[in-house]
């Protein structure tokens, strides 16, 4: 069996450039038996004489592709709460462009404030943490130490255990590495 993929890397100037793949006849048989009996061991008691075992793996695909789309389509049916929403066109919490409109991407609407907020905190950290890498690189073991005691909050007690080391020598070696971090942030290019 020959089946045709076109990936979205391979539309070239409007052009569909199809991947043909070769299927043994009794490979893609077997891969839709195992696609038959995990839709029945997930279907429920009620459900299970409706689950048909799919004759082609087209069928399979087609089936599979529905099933994430109706799971994305429920997840983002009313996006209220989102602030950069377009138009309605007089559905609540449908995102939708005007006819005209070809700089709509449905994409910016699905991330929440929330998710931006997490997003830059998260890039904010690693910023600070790669800063403290760079400034104490001869030290390693410094920066370490200084991350997880000053910027995660795990105590001078718990990381000295967790590492096998004393408490005064951590708390020294701390010392050393912010008196280090004051100088060179004093002293950074702007």
């Amino acid at each position: 069996m020959k089946i045709k993929v076109l990936y979205e890397e391979n539309i070239k100037n409007g052009h569909k450039n199809y991947t043909t793949i070769e299927i043994p006849d009794g490979d893609y048989s077997v891969m839709l038996d195992i696609d038959y009996e995990q839709r029945l061991a997930e279907a429920k008691p009620e459900k299970k004489e409706e689950v048909k075992r799919c004759q082609t793996v087209q069928e399979m695909f087609d089936l599979m592709n529905s099933k994430e789309y109706n799971d994305w389509r429920r997840e983002t049916r009313y996006i209220d709460s989102n602030p950069k929403m377009k138009k309605f066109n007089g559905k609540r919490g449908y995102i939708q462009a005007e006819k005209d409109d070809e700089s709509f991407e449905i994409m910016d609407y699905l991330c929440t404030t929330s998710d931006d907020q997490a997003r830059d905190k998260d890039y904010a950290y690693e910023e600070i943490c790669d800063w403290v890498r760079s400034t104490l690189s001869k030290k390693p073991e410094w920066a370490d130490m200084f991350i997880a005691v000053r910027i995660d909050g795990m105590s001078i007690r718990e990381y000295a255990s967790s590492i096998g080391a004393d408490e005064n020598n951590i708390t020294q070696k701390l010392k050393r590495a912010t008196k280090k971090l004051e100088h060179e942030y004093k002293n950074r290019q702007i």
